[in-house]
């Protein structure tokens, strides 16, 4: 029997999740055995045989064509984001290596530091702080070298105590995790985070059993900091190319808001 495929697993969740009055099947009076589509049906919508389409659910064919996959995504419904995961699956790369590359080019720790009004940090792909400027240190403590952010952000109650509207945060935060490794489906690492984090976590334990996907780069958090009050920042990660998967996350206020003048009177406040 075929082992169980990440593709196969995410094709079942979102067929379980598609109705049939989602995609126009007319049920009537009968009664169902299955929640969500059957698998005739998804390959029906989909242009394909059933008897593939239950291969790619077994995990017995694990490298459909682009063209079956986009098939598969306008049949589940999927948006842009879960039908670019839907693709990553459909071709993983390799096992990660257990040797990883965590240093931190000086010159990417110089530019961080040069700005006073943006805190930054640098992630690897499993969001271990690698470096932060001061600021980033004084908005939020968990900005610290060594760090899981993934961890810290879903089960420390300081942490959880600084987010307005945690609770949406941590279905987020799950959606994104998918999203960025829909490529590495054997990463051993990943794998013992997402068990840790949804025996800890409930709401990213119910977001991850979602199959929720986002690829969203950008967005907005709120905090209630202790020092400074309310501030409404803006986010972005900017992928660092030829790095071992390091990004650097980027968070600013509007010009003109008060938030900006919160987060200079926090930042005069940091150390150097």
């Amino acid at each position: 029997m075929a082992t169980q495929s990440p593709l196969g697993a995410y094709l079942r969740a979102r067929r379980s999740l598609t109705s049939p009055g989602d995609v126009g099947i007319t049920v009537g009076g009968q009664v169902r055995r299955v929640i969500g589509l059957r698998r005739e049906e998804v390959a029906i919508l989909a242009g394909i045989s059933t008897e593939y389409y239950l291969r790619l659910e077994q995990g017995r064919e694990t490298r459909p064509s682009d063209q079956v996959i986009d098939a598969l995504a306008r049949a589940l419904l999927l948006g842009e984001a879960a039908r670019e995961y839907l693709h990553e699956l459909a071709r993983p790369t390799k096992a990660v290596d257990e040797v990883r590359h965590d240093d931190v080019d000086d010159g990417v720790r110089w530019l961080i530091e040069s700005w006073p009004r943006t805190a930054a940090v640098v992630h690897n792909r499993y969001l271990d702080v690698l470096a932060a400027n001061a600021l980033a240190g004084a908005l939020n403590p968990s900005y610290r070298i060594g760090v899981n952010n993934l961890v810290s952000l879903l089960t420390d109650h300081d942490e959880r105590a600084l987010h307005e509207g945690w609770e949406g945060l941590c279905g987020r935060t799950a959606a994104l995790v998918r999203s960025m490794f829909g490529q590495r489906p054997d990463d051993a690492r990943l794998a013992d985070l997402v068990a840790e984090l949804s025996a800890r976590n409930a709401y990213f334990r119910d977001a991850w059993q979602r199959n929720d996907v986002t690829s969203s780069s950008t967005g907005v958090h709120v905090l209630g900091h202790p020092r400074v009050g309310r501030l409404v920042l803006h986010y972005a990660r900017l992928p660092l190319p030829g790095t071992d998967g390091h990004s650097i996350w980027l968070y600013h206020a509007e010009p003109g808001t008060p938030s900006v003048t919160a987060l200079e009177r926090l930042g005069r406040t940091a150390p150097s």
